[in-house]
C-alpha cells in the first residue's frame, strides 16, 4: 500500500511539474528555430526522415497542442474513445497544415495562437461542465475538437509558411512533416494517458479534477492574453 502511494505521489509530482514547466514556456511561444531553421530553408528535395523527426519534435514541444489534448482525454478512460477524439483532431490540423502550406494560405500567426489558447480554455471549461451549469446546454465535444484541430493544423502551417522552403519536393515534406506531428501526439498522448490512468486509481483523482481543469483554463487564458498581447504590439504587415 505504502509503494502504491508513493508511486501515485509521483506521478502527481510529475504532472504538475510538467504543467508549471508548459505554463513557464508558454510565456515565450514556440517555433522552429536554430538548427532545425537552418536545415527547413536550406533542404532543396524530398527528405522524408528528417521531415517526420522536424514534425514530432515540433509536437512534443508544442505545449499549446498538447494541453488542449490533454484536456481532451482528461476523463476518457478508454483507449478507443482516447483514439476516437484525437483521430478528430489529427484529421482536422491534418487538413489545414496541409492545405495552408501547399495552398500558401497567409494567417496572422498571433491570432491563430490566441484561438489555440482559448480551444484549452473550451475543453477545461467544458470538463468542469462549465456549459452545462453557466450556459444550460452542452456542446457537441466531437465536433469541436474537429473544429480546434483545423486551428491548430493552421498553427502549425503558420509555423512553416516562416521560411523559404523549397518547391521540389514540397508536397513530400510537408506530408512528412504531418507524419512526424502525428508519432509525436501519438507518444506524447499515450505517456499522459498512461499517468493519468495511474492517478485515476487514487481517489485523489476526482478531488483534484476541477482544480486540475481550473489550472488548465488558466493556462489557456494567459497563452490567449500573451499572444492578442503580441498582436497588438506588432507592427502591420
Amino acid at each position: 500500500m505504502n509503494i502504491l502511494k508513493q508511486r501515485q505521489r509521483l506521478v502527481l509530482g510529475f504532472l504538475a511539474t510538467t504543467f508549471l514547466m508548459l505554463l513557464t514556456v508558454s510565456a515565450f511561444g514556440h517555433t522552429i528555430e536554430g538548427s532545425d531553421a537552418s536545415f527547413v530553408q536550406a533542404i532543396d528535395g524530398p527528405a522524408v526522415l528528417p521531415f517526420i523527426y522536424l514534425g514530432a519534435k515540433h509536437m512534443v514541444t508544442g505545449y499549446d497542442h498538447l494541453l488542449f489534448l490533454v484536456g481532451v482525454i482528461f476523463f476518457l478512460y478508454r483507449p478507443k474513445h482516447v483514439v476516437q477524439y484525437v483521430t478528430l483532431f489529427a484529421i482536422g490540423h491534418s487538413i489545414t497544415l496541409l492545405f495552408g502550406v501547399l495552398a500558401d494560405l497567409r494567417v496572422n500567426a498571433y491570432i491563430i495562437d490566441a484561438i489555440i489558447g482559448l480551444s484549452i480554455v473550451y475543453k477545461a471549461f467544458e470538463n468542469i461542465d462549465g456549459f452545462k451549469l453557466v450556459l444550460g446546454f452542452e456542446p457537441n465535444t466531437k465536433m469541436a475538437v474537429f473544429i480546434f484541430g483545423l486551428f491548430h493544423g493552421l498553427g502549425l502551417a503558420t509555423k512553416l509558411q516562416e521560411f523559404t522552403i523549397s518547391n521540389n519536393g514540397l508536397v513530400t515534406n510537408i506530408v512528412s512533416f504531418n507524419l512526424g506531428v502525428e508519432i509525436g501526439q501519438i507518444l506524447a498522448l499515450s505517456t499522459v494517458f498512461i499517468l493519468l490512468s495511474i492517478w485515476r486509481t487514487n481517489e485523489s483523482y476526482l478531488r483534484h479534477a476541477f482544480a486540475t481543469n481550473t489550472a488548465l483554463m488558466t493556462g489557456g487564458f494567459l497563452l490567449a492574453g500573451y499572444q492578442m498581447s503580441a498582436y497588438m504590439i506588432s507592427p502591420p504587415i
